[in-house]
């Protein structure tokens, strides 16, 4: 994929959060350690990992809902954290956030019209009534639903389109950036199709920058031009979408891919081995030494726990797939066997 602007960069973010008591032995957990990342624009790059890896802690970050405990953020070149930067009324006209739960997103006691015109409000973009009321229609049928909708009240609908009104409200503002948090988890199985294609056009037609935050390797894979891989905190891999899910390098995002629904097969018919992980998940309030990911890694050696693995280019001269593994010359060997066990485009 061609190089492209970026629009939101972040470097080295860490967040800690203090614990109460002193029986856990520790006073921080460590929620994010280290990530950083580059986002284009028009670009969609999704996020996955499995529950506490701090994929919803990076993404509250990177809008200003939470403060980084280190790193910096830039959007557009802007620097966004430390008491120069901007401020959070400045920040929500440039990125937006789309909420895992339609439920508890939208005010109960609002029409949806004054729900999507809030920001506008806010914002004193637009305060006549009646224009007001003619851009909420124009953004609800950009997500599709009747402009006649706007006088009814959040109960009064579906979660999908619940879901569709926090995106109309996402989108009032014209950001550059939309940061989507687990946006399908809590629909309906028949419903996240709909909501998924309706974000990928969204933001084919406009060239918003999105961050799709997921755990279902299917969803990213549909979404994403870019995919990156968390585990305890930390990045583990990241590349094109079409390469990592082909050509997986770190040992746990093998074991994700090899523990997906496998819809198609190989040409005989077979499915592969599943990798299985050893051991339970550490503690995040105890994590391991040097690579996190060592105390389930079935290629784990003695030095990996001395070693904090960089994130190094897989192969020589390729700098946009990257993995944190000591050992990846070897876990790449093992790749070739999980291609067919991968989900169907």
């Amino acid at each position: 994929m061609a190089p492209r602007e970026s629009v939101l960069t972040a470097d080295s973010l860490e967040k800690r959060y203090r614990i109460k008591g002193r029986r856990l032995g520790h006073e921080t957990v460590s929620a994010v350690d280290g990530v950083s990342l580059d986002l284009g624009r028009g670009e969609a790059l999704g996020i996955v990992g499995e529950s506490g890896c701090g994929k919803s802690t990076l993404a509250r970050m990177l809008v200003g809902l939470e403060k980084p405990t280190s790193g910096s953020i830039r959007l557009g070149g802007e620097e966004i954290t430390g008491p120069a930067g901007l401020g959070r009324r400045d920040l929500a006209r440039r990125i937006q956030m789309i909420f895992q739960d339609p439920y508890t997103s939208l005010n109960p006691r609002l029409p949806v019209v004054d729900i999507v015109a809030e920001p506008l409000r806010v914002h004193r973009i637009e305060t006549d009534r009646s224009r007001l009321r003619n851009r909420v229609a124009e953004l609800l049928e950009q997500v599709n639903l009747p402009a006649e909708m706007m006088n009814r009240y959040p109960h009064q609908f579906s979660g999908g389109q619940r879901q569709r009104i926090g995106i109309a409200r996402a989108l009032a503002l014209n950001p550059e950036v939309l940061v989507c948090d687990e946006p399908v988890s809590a629909l309906d199985v028949s419903v996240q199709a709909q909501v998924i294609n309706l974000l990928r056009d969204l933001q084919r037609r406009t060239g918003i920058a999105v961050i799709f935050i997921a755990h279902d390797l299917s969803v990213v894979r549909h979404v994403s031009d870019r995919t990156m891989v968390m585990y305890l905190g930390r990045l583990a891999e990241i590349g094109p979408t079409h390469e990592l899910f082909t050509t997986p390098t770190h040992p746990y995002t093998q074991a994700l891919l090899s523990a997906s629904p496998a819809v198609d097969r190989d040409r005989r018919g077979a499915r592969p081995s599943r990798i299985m992980l050893l051991g339970d998940p550490p503690s995040p309030t105890d994590p391991p030494s040097g690579c996190r990911f060592r105390t389930r890694c079935r290629l784990a050696t003695d030095d990996c726990a001395g070693i904090r693995p960089p994130l190094d280019p897989i192969v020589a001269g390729r700098p946009d797939h990257r993995a944190a593994c000591i050992h990846k010359d070897e876990a790449l060997r093992d790749a070739a066997g999980l291609v067919s066990h991968q989900l169907a485009e």
